[in-house]
């Protein structure tokens, strides 16, 4: 299975995004990029990539103590970069990125706990990638437009395993499909 842990926004975050998104699609170029979808839209905490079934039941519940050892926190989505020369657009975030990133290694620290091989640890930063492009592009007029943008505040209170299934069709604009294998709560009452 394909796997990562996820904090994942609101459905009136997604509607905000989604608006956004909508202007970024109408600028210049943009259907040179591949768009994400609304399903899509997740900050990921820790990439697991492909872990035996085996493993997930162990992965679970060491997650599920990290999330209670984790207060719920504030977040919201606001402005936005690029990765890899205009490879990745996403838009950022703000509020308790401290905690949100103690999350992300307590996420990273469980898998290897429940014996998934993890790849070399990167410094986390919170992102929440909205589009791709196969080759370089020059994406300032996206991060541009971004700058301003700002949602509402919400409260991060789950951690949630994701398992994505990569497209197979061929089909150009094919999105990955996302399903929730195990929402844990965050904090003592988790």
């Amino acid at each position: 299975m394909r796997l990562f842990a996820a904090v994942l926004p609101p459905e009136g975050v997604v509607r905000d995004l989604a608006v956004e998104v909508g202007r970024l699609r109408k600028l210049p170029g943009a259907d040179g990029m591949r768009w994400t979808g609304r399903a899509g839209w997740h900050f990921t905490l820790a990439f697991y990539g492909e872990v035996d079934e085996e493993l997930v039941p162990e992965l679970t519940d060491r997650l599920a103590r990290a999330a209670s050892r984790t207060e719920p926190f504030g977040l919201a989505l606001r402005g936005g970069g690029q990765f890899g020369r205009g490879r990745a657009l996403w838009a950022g975030a703000e509020g308790d990125l401290r905690t949100m990133r103690l999350l992300a290694e307590r996420s990273e620290a469980a898998a290897r706990k429940a014996g998934v091989a993890m790849e070399d640890h990167r410094r986390y930063k919170a992102h929440l990638t909205v589009a791709r492009s196969r080759e370089s592009v020059d994406v300032r007029p996206y991060v541009d437009a971004l700058h301003g943008f700002r949602s509402r505040t919400w409260t991060v209170d789950e951690l949630v395993l994701v398992r994505s299934r990569l497209p197979r069709s061929g089909v150009p604009g094919e999105q990955p499909r996302y399903e929730a294998v195990a929402r844990r709560a965050l904090g003592a009452a988790g």
